[in-house]
This record gives C-alpha cells, structure tokens and sequence, in this order.
C-alpha cells in the first residue's frame, strides 16, 4: 500500500521556456531602446549581405568578392543607395543579383517599420513604445511633440500593413506596364518578366540599379519606359504615411481629412520637382555634353527625369560629369533634401525643408506661430528639423573633407558623391568606383548614416530621455 505521506511526483517546472525567455528579453530591449534596436537589425541585415556577398557563388567570375566591395554593395543594397564600387550588372552571379533584390526590399521598409515587424513576431505584440517609435516614423514630429501626427497610434497596424502590400502591388503594376516593353526591346520572355521586376523594384525603393551593363543608354528616348520609372521613383518617394493616407481616401471615396504632413509633403514633392525641372531645363539648354543637341520636347522631358531622380531615384540618361558646375550644385540641394520622410528616399526630407521655410516666413512677417494651413506647428517641430539639417550637413561636411584628403580628387565630384551618399540618390560622378578602400569605409558610412537618419542615430546613442525639472534664467545672445 502506498504511503499517503509521500508527494505525488508530477512533471517538474524549470521556469520559461528558452524561446519565450530570448522573446521576453528581445521584447524588453526594443521597448527600453527601439531606436537603438532598429539600428542594430541594419547593422545586423549589413553584416549578414557583406558575408554572403564575400562567397564565390555570388560573384559570376567564381572568386570570392573583396571585403570592402562586399560591405560597400551590402550597405548601399540595404540602403537602397544605388552607388557601386563594382559593376552590378556583370560582376555578380543569379545568386548575388537576387540577394540585391532581396536587400532593397528590406531596405524600402525602412528601418523603423522593419524593427517594429520583427519586435511584433518576436514578442507576439506591439507594445506602447514601438506604437509610437512607428507613428514617429510615420510622422517624425511624433516623437518629440504630443501634436496630431500623420498616422495615429491606432493606425499604426494599418500603416505597417501598407508598407508591405503597396510595396508589392506597385511594383507588380509597375512590372506589368515595362514587361512589353522588355519584349518589344527583342529580349526573350523569361529573361523580360525577370528584368521587368528589377526595374520596378529598383524603382520603387529608389535604388538605381539596372541589370544590364549599359544602362539606361538603350531607353535614352524611350518616354514610356522612362515614365514609368519615374512614376515607381515618385510613389516610392513621397513616403508610406502618404501612399496611406491616399490608399484611405479611395476607400472612403474621397472623404478624407488631409492631414499637415500629407499636404507638406505632396506640396513640397511637387514644387522641388517642378522647379528642378526648370532650372535644368535652363542651366543645361546649350550644353553640348548633356541637352543641348535634343529639341525643345527632349530637353523639357529629360529634365524632368533629371529632375526626378535626384530626389533619391539614382537612373540617370545621360554622364552626370558632363553637366556644368551650376547644375551639379542643384543637384547637391535636391539630393540632400531627398524624398518625404518614411519614404524609400533619403537625404533630410522635404517635410524639414519645408518646416524650415514656414518658419522663416512667420519670422520675417513678425508672426510668433509658424502656421500652415491653418495649423500651428510647435517650437519643438522646428528644433528637430534645426537639428536635423545641423547634423546631416556635419556628417556630409566631414566626410567630404576626410575623402577629399585621401583621394586629391576635386571638390566638385566629392561633394556631389557624399551628397548622393548621404541622400542615398545613387547618382555619381564615377568618383565612388575609384576609391580607394579607405574612401569606400567612409562613404558606406555616410550611406549607413542617410538612410537610418540622423535623429534616429542620435536617439540610438541616447541611454534614455531626462526631463529637465527647473528652468535656467533666460538671456538672449546676437544672432545676425
């Protein structure tokens, strides 16, 4: 007979398993810093694309690719950057022209949203702070100021899913309208469908990659090849909040209230994209190497695909060292300005430039508020967009200052790379292939720091948020 003092054995509990403890603590992390997780899952995606693009099955020659062209093409793959140190479209193999298309679809997401995706598959959840860390980057504005954002907490579920289904059915669409083209060019069907989805894909997240090795030398004149990039370039430039926020009003039948940000930024899109393609239109009228031999229609049309691409879209018609001094200056600007901000584009964004400027008008008009469409825009909004430009302009003054001592190239082609660098544009000068391995470190660098953006760095780099609970006497220095 049993003895009924003795317990009863049972299945012994040794606490969490191990996958709920690694997502309880992957959980824990990204909530105290989601910023500085969101910079290590690129860190992480950079690492993992360097190593596999070091393999020799990547490369089409067989041998196993330098460490610094690897890490350069990873980083510029996952920035969707679009600037080379190798040929792209020769130097690697199916396997390696796949893991670029796999990287700039990474990339496009962005690096909040794709933080925000894993945190939700890996704790099962999307806390408080990764709610408003992916409206923040909905809506930069959101981090720092407790106003109406672009996309409200509770549509972040909806904006993450955005991100992922406009990203695939426009660049599907955008596959569909450059197949036939592909196959009235005399290429076979197989090889058409496969380069139509590359060029839609390196389209829409502003990337610039081409997979033949002339590029787009064989469409030079070709308006509805060159249109439809420009569209995909466009749509991916304008920034997911917007793709959203139009994706809504189709469904509501037009009745949607336009939101600050949406207008800023199709505004601004819009009067940077027109007014690029005019000065262009005039600074390259009579320049043999560029414009000047096309008729008036060409001119106009080409300069609006200039125009477009240096917002951050990277294809280009023509030799961009052949355009003169003045208009690679305005390239500079358009670059580093870039596309709306939780866009495929880079650079400070159009929403920075714009906030700058309404700022500039409310001070000359002796207006305390700065104000746009009849809403106020806090102080806070204009200190982050200050600082912002502070830092993207120290980071390309830097890093032009360091290449130009290393390479003894000119001014010119340096500033231009950095700035295309930095607003990931992917536009060159031919400067960035020739680079020397400690040159190619710092531009992949620069990429690393336009794509995840400097507020986001700076926020990574940050232990935590303190509040300040007393206030200084107030004096007031010159400026001016």
């Amino acid at each position: 007979m049993p003895d009924p003092r003795r317990a009863v054995k049972g299945p012994r509990y040794s606490g969490p398993r191990a996958s709920t403890r690694v997502r309880d603590a992957v959980d824990s992390f990204s909530g105290r810093s989601p910023a500085r997780f969101a910079t290590l899952i690129f860190l992480f995606l950079i690492a993992l694309f360097t190593f596999l693009f070091t393999l020799p099955i990547s490369s089409s020659s067989g041998r196993g690719t330098g460490f610094a062209d690897s890490l350069f093409t990873a980083v510029s793959v996952i920035c969707v950057t679009g600037l080379s140190t190798v040929d792209m479209a020769t130097h690697w193999s199916l396997f390696g022209e796949v893991l670029i298309y796999i990287g700039v679809q990474i990339g496009a997401l962005g690096v909040l949203t794709v933080a925000s995706l894993l945190g939700l598959v890996i704790s099962r959840r999307l806390g408080l702070r990764s709610r408003l860390l992916a409206a923040g980057e909905a809506d930069p504005s959101r981090n720092v100021s407790g106003g109406r954002a672009a996309v409200r907490l509770g549509d972040v579920g909806g904006l993450l899913a955005t991100v992922a289904v406009s990203a695939l059915v426009i660049e599907f669409v955008l596959a569909v309208l450059i197949f036939p083209r592909m196959l009235v060019a005399g290429i076979p069907p197989v090889q058409a469908a496969l380069q139509s989805f590359y060029y839609s894909a390196m389209a829409f997240t502003n990337t610039g990659f081409t997979p033949n090795a002339e590029g787009l030398t064989p469409f030079a004149t070709d308006y509805y090849f060159l249109g439809i990039l420009m569209l995909g370039v466009f749509l991916g430039s304008i920034g997911f909040p917007v793709i959203y926020a139009f994706s809504r009003a189709i469904r509501t039948r037009g009745r949607q209230r336009w939101s600050l940000h949406v207008k800023l930024t199709v505004i601004t899109s819009l009067i940077l994209l027109g007014g690029g393609a005019l000065v262009y239109f005039g600074l390259e009228f009579s320049n043999p190497g560029t414009f000047g031999p096309l008729g008036f229609g060409d001119k106009l049309f080409q300069s609006l695909f200039l125009s477009t691409m240096t917002r951050s879209g990277g294809f280009a018609t023509i030799d961009i060292d052949h355009l003169n001094g003045s208009s690679m200056l305005v390239t500079d600007m358009l670059m580093f300005i870039g596309g709306g901000s939780a866009s495929t584009a880079g650079g400070i964004k159009v929403t920075t430039i714009a906030v700058l400027f309404l700022a500039a008008v409310a001070e000359a008009r002796g207006n305390d508020p700065i104000q746009a469409f009849r809403r106020r825009i806090p102080v806070d909004i204009l200190r982050l967009a200050v600082s912002v430009v502070l830092w993207g302009a120290t980071t390309v003054a830097v890093a032009t200052i360091v290449i130009l001592q290393i390479t003894g190239a000119s001014l010119d082609d340096v500033l231009f790379d950095v700035i295309s660098a930095f607003g990931t544009s992917g536009l060159s000068t031919g400067l960035t292939a020739r680079l020397p391995d400690a040159g190619i470190y710092i531009m992949a660098g620069v990429m690393f720091m336009g794509r995840i953006g400097t507020v986001t760095f700076a926020a990574a780099l940050a232990s935590r948020q303190s509040r300040q609970l007393y206030l200084n006497p107030e004096e007031r220095p010159i400026v001016g």
